[in-house]
């Protein structure tokens, strides 16, 4: 397996400024000649760590890429710019990220018709953002053929911009002060902004969870719904805000709880689920 880091300003400078240096580390599985895979596609995932657009979880990042890598996935970890930087900052880092990927498919033996995008939390606002206004003006300023994802993955996922409903630090992160206009509350959330041409998505969550409510993936669900897209949504009755891969990889022994691996299942069904979805062999 090739694993390296790219710097996102070395490609395009103008995301360098104010300090900024987004990155995104790769995980691309070799292809077996020994099998005659030497020119095969693979599938490949985008994973957006949390944080409320305020650091990038560890937790949330190389975890979540080898669990994908492990079932035929290349993955692609970004490390986005958090706060003070806001919108369109990460979306556009997002754009990038899905430039290189073109650009380097062959060498990188991507299928571009097969390109998810997962997210935690706030990375799954930049998920589910991302999803539904990547051709928006102020991302086609920079990328004026700024590409969609095939597919979309929302893990307890900050969705609404009300802020009796969602986690508050969030929203104001990536809109860089509170909404204050319908217009505003809005675009910043996801629910929103779904359409027609919003990408199938599955969803989870805990109904337990006391940092971003439930109602964030029953909002984005009712969405899909009304606009016929389709959906998967798992709610698990028990476990805390931020389960990742809920295992010994991010968490201590005596951390874990019957609850936690409970809800460990979610890695299989969100597989089962872009292998229906993307009509994997």
């Amino acid at each position: 397996m090739q694993i390296f880091t790219i710097n996102l300003k070395d490609y395009y400078p103008f995301l360098g400024k104010n300090n900024l240096d987004p990155t995104i580390t790769a995980y691309l599985p070799y292809n077996l000649k020994e099998m005659g895979w030497e020119t095969r596609k693979r599938p490949t995932i985008i994973v957006c760590p949390g944080g409320g657009y305020g650091f990038c979880s560890e937790r949330e990042a190389e975890p979540i890429a080898l669990k994908y890598v492990a079932n035929g996935f290349n993955a692609f970890v970004i490390d986005y710019s958090v706060a003070p930087a806001h919108f369109p900052t990460q979306v556009t880092e997002i754009a990038a990220t899905l430039e290189l990927i073109y650009e380097n498919q062959n060498n990188w033996n991507v299928d571009t018709n097969k390109i998810a995008i997962i997210g935690f939390s706030a990375g799954g606002h930049l998920a589910a953002h991302y999803s539904n206004v990547y051709n928006c003006e102020k991302v086609r300023q920079f990328f004026p053929n700024s590409k969609p994802v095939n597919a979309t993955i929302l893990s307890y996922p900050v969705i609404t911009s009300n802020l009796s409903q969602t986690h508050v630090g969030t929203i104001l992160n990536v809109a860089g002060k509170t909404p204050e206009t319908e217009q505003e509350f809005n675009f910043f959330s996801c629910d929103k902004q779904v359409s027609k041409n919003t990408p199938p998505t599955f969803i989870w969550h805990t109904a337990e969870d006391a940092i971003v409510p439930v109602e964030n993936s029953l909002l984005y669900a009712s969405a899909l719904a009304k606009n016929k897209v389709p959906f998967e949504l798992h709610i698990y009755p028990l476990g805390v805000h931020g389960l990742s891969v809920c295992d010994s990889t991010v968490y201590n022994k005596e951390q874990l709880s019957q609850a936690t691996s409970y809800n460990k299942n979610w890695l299989e069904h969100s597989l089962n689920w872009l292998k229906l979805t993307f009509q994997l062999d």
